[in-house]
């Protein structure tokens, strides 16, 4: 069964609802019959390449909020990651477009490596304060994760890769996506936000069993003759 996650890297219940569904996932005795695909989205496709403001500075301007309100709101969703376990330094924050970084996600993607580079990139923004724009950082981080140097440098100038990004924002528009994360189970069930484990274990059990009732499992009635295993026994 298919399980499709729209997020972007530099939303940070993007990366809590990512530890809540994970902690799902390992409570939910058929994982191993999920297939899950992560799909690109941009809160905000206008920033800029390079640095201009702190994301304090940005918020307030953005939300339109006071300093002392967005602080409080950064340190209430710290302590939010800290209960998933991980750890948010907003203070580090590189403030960039995140479009590379996506190209990057859909070049991962088409290695079977989506879910590795999401939670890298996770790390390297909201912990690492590494700057999710720069190519050369990407690159590392890529590297890191087992893709290859110089494939890396032709998907960062490929325009599919690009493209791919924008048709998974299309289609999240088309589907009435208009907040991340957002899960979609069997394009049947949409959990929006970054909700409770138990939250996404219902809903993984629900829609998991009206895909069963779909896709029974194959028995077949074998009739045995001489064979060879895997293992190189023969009889």
């Amino acid at each position: 069964m298919k399980i499709e996650i729209w997020s972007d890297v530099m939303c940070p219940f993007c990366y809590i609802g990512k530890r809540h569904f994970e902690e799902a996932l390992s409570k939910f005795s058929d994982k191993e019959h999920i297939d899950i695909e992560w799909k690109s989205f941009q809160l905000d496709p206008t920033m800029p390449d390079v640095v201009e403001e702190s994301q304090e500075d940005y918020l307030v301007k953005r939300k339109g909020m006071s300093r002392d309100q967005i602080q409080g709101m950064l340190q209430n969703v710290t302590a939010m990651g800290k209960e998933a376990g991980l750890d948010f330094n907003f203070d580090q924050s590189i403030m960039v477009n995140s479009q590379k970084a996506h190209q990057l996600i859909q070049f991962a993607k088409s290695k079977g490596l989506g879910n590795e580079i999401e939670e890298r990139l996770f790390q390297a923004y909201f912990t690492e304060g590494k700057n999710v724009a720069d190519q050369t950082t990407l690159t590392e981080l890529g590297k890191e994760i087992g893709l290859d140097e110089n494939e890396l440098q032709v998907a960062f100038n490929d325009d599919k890769y690009l493209y791919q990004m924008k048709q998974d924002i299309q289609e999240a528009q088309n589907i009435g996506v208009r907040g991340v994360p957002f899960f979609v189970f069997d394009r049947k069930y949409g959990v929006s936000g970054a909700q409770p484990t138990e939250a996404f274990l219902e809903t993984l059990n629900k829609s998991f069993g009206e895909w069963r009732e779909k896709n029974p499992k194959t028995i077949l009635d074998i009739s045995k003759g001489q064979s060879c295993d895997i293992n190189g026994n023969c009889d």
